[in-house]
């Protein structure tokens, strides 16, 4: 028989696991579902990556999260967060994908996974927005020597490189790449870096494009990529360069398609925001709610871990109130 449950929850990243802590308070049969390991996305970070936010910021549970460091890394995440598991021992299944949820004639749903299917009155969607790169869609982007995530800086040492983008993401790969002996070359949409970039990083590639040590092309596109070089539509005219790797560090996206699968209403606009009650979380679908960064849409800079982990509370003592 398909089990049962009072609240099933799809993503086991920072608001997902803080979901199912308000769940456990509130003695709600619940169920975690995540398609990879635990903070699937955090795992997936480059490996020295530095958290904007200070420790405090990125706690849930009321679990104090104690770190060295003014910022803590993707290591220190990995810990605390592995950590909260022990200490709450979720009920979660682990490298699972749900494919299908689907709104019952009985008002309850159906969730449809990889391995299995399971019933719950009510269902959140926590699945964040690192899974879907944004692409460039020029020709040769399908070449293997492109990249859309980074992990380290070792395997571009010494190469001719391509970093497209000037966020917190094409800025640190950027420096780590040059420090490591790389000949680094970035392209800039903008006529500058991002003001999102980490405040003690912006001025330190600032620096190192004055100097000459990254070179820079502003207001800038990549029109092709081939096996040896890179076409850049730069302000002055068409320039090639030679290139062993493209780092396209040009973001990421929800998966929207999902989201319409389940009839959420999005945005008409560019955005394509998604259709929920800001009070409850709740989305146009009774009893479908979201949580997090996916409540931003194409928005990805909307939601983060410390202004998100308050949506737990806000849909779990909806829940429990009806």
């Amino acid at each position: 028989m398909t089990e049962q449950y009072d609240l099933i929850i799809v993503g086991g990243g920072p608001i997902g696991l803080a979901c199912a802590i308000e769940a456990q308070k509130k003695n709600l049969r619940y169920l975690i579902i995540e398609k990879g390991a635990i903070v699937n996305s955090i795992f997936n970070y480059p490996l020295y990556m530095t958290f904007f936010s200070t420790a405090e910021r990125l706690e849930i549970g009321d679990i104090p999260f104690n770190c060295l460091a003014p910022k803590p890394g993707r290591q220190e995440a990995l810990e605390y967060y592995r950590n909260i598991h022990r200490y709450f021992n979720f009920n979660i299944n682990l490298f699972e994908l749900v494919t299908e949820v689907q709104k019952l004639e009985n008002k309850r749903f159906k969730i449809t996974t990889n391995k299995s299917s399971y019933d719950a009155k009510n269902v959140i969607i926590a699945t964040g927005f690192y899974d879907i790169p944004i692409t460039m869609n020029i020709k040769g982007e399908q070449l293997p020597k492109v990249r859309h995530y980074y992990k380290e800086a070792h395997e571009y040492a010494f190469r001719n490189i391509l970093v497209v983008g000037a966020n917190n993401s094409s800025v640190d790969a950027a420096l780590e790449c040059w420090r490591k002996g790389a000949n680094v070359t970035m392209v800039i949409r903008k006529n500058e870096i991002n003001n999102r970039v980490k405040y003690w990083v912006k001025p330190d590639i600032e620096n190192r494009i004055a100097e000459g040590s990254i070179k820079a092309y502003f207001e800038s596109n990549i029109t092709e990529i081939s096996e040896d070089k890179v076409e850049i539509e730069t302000p002055n005219g068409k320039v090639t360069i030679e290139n062993d790797f493209v780092l396209a560090l040009t973001g990421y996206k929800p998966d929207l398609t999902f989201l319409e699968k389940m009839g959420i209403q999005l945005s008409q606009d560019e955005l394509k925001t998604p259709k929920y009650n800001p009070e409850t979380m709740e989305t146009n679908v009774e009893g479908l709610f979201l949580a997090g960064v996916v409540c931003g849409g194409m928005h990805t800079h909307k939601w983060f871990i410390e202004n998100s982990r308050v949506h737990a509370n806000m849909i779990v003592d909806f829940i429990t109130s009806k």
